[in-house]
Order: C-alpha cells, then sequence, then structure tokens
C-alpha cells in the first residue's frame, strides 16, 4: 500500500512510515504543499495511493463527486508528532487492511475508527 501525506502532518512522519516498509510521501516533498484538494486527489489516484490526512473535505469531495478513489484515512486527532502519527497510520493499515483493498474513507478519532466504502450514497 502507498500513502500520501497531506500537508499539516509532520513530514517526519514519511521516514518512520517508510522503515516500516510502508512506501510514503508528503505533498511538501512532491510540490503540492499549496495544491488544490482536487489537485491532490488526482494525483494520488494516478499514483495508487491512499490520502492521509486531517481535512474533511477529502470526504466531502469523493462524496459529492461519486468517485470510487483513492482511499482517504482522515485523522481527527490534531497535535500527534510524526512517531505517534506513524504508530496510528500504521496500525489503522494494519486493522482495516481488508477494507483498504477496496474504495474507502476511513476516520480515526481517539476512540475508533469508523470505515465506509465508495461510492457512497449521497
Amino acid at each position: 500500500m502507498k500513502l500520501l501525506l497531506d500537508q499539516g502532518l509532520p513530514r517526519g512522519a514519511v521516514a518512520i512510515l517508510q522503515q516500516l516498509g510502508v512506501d510514503t510521501v508528503h505533498t511538501g516533498q512532491i510540490g503540492m504543499a499549496t495544491a488544490t484538494d482536487e489537485a491532490i486527489v488526482s494525483w494520488a489516484r494516478q499514483d495508487g495511493r491512499v490520502i492521509v490526512t486531517l481535512d474533511a473535505d477529502f470526504h466531502t469531495l469523493l462524496v459529492l463527486s461519486g468517485a470510487i478513489s483513492p482511499s482517504v484515512i482522515r485523522i481527527r486527532v490534531e497535535g500527534l508528532r510524526a512517531e505517534r502519527l506513524a504508530e496510528l497510520v500504521h496500525q489503522v493499515m494494519t486493522v482495516c487492511a481488508a477494507d483498504l483493498q477496496q474504495p474507502t474513507l476511513i476516520t480515526v478519532d481517539s476512540r475508533r475508527i469508523r470505515v465506509r466504502t465508495l461510492p457512497l450514497d449521497r
């Protein structure tokens, strides 16, 4: 599985996830630090990456457009340092591995993981 970490997430998490064997890039590393959500979705779709973000707009964008990719993991825990973010993302990837084999929207907060398969009814 390949990940794209959105702006707002610590770049240091990239190296930690890579050490765990996860192909990961950050929007800031690929010249998309100020890109629109639509451009990020398009890039992730073309490169076969799951978007990891703090931003609810990605879920909304995919639902309203009726899109079936890319998958998005939304982290609803702010202020995470790189190490803790990488641990959390890796845990979600492990727990939701089967779910992520299909187009999926995942929301993670401090108490639970919510999984919804795309496309969603509007």
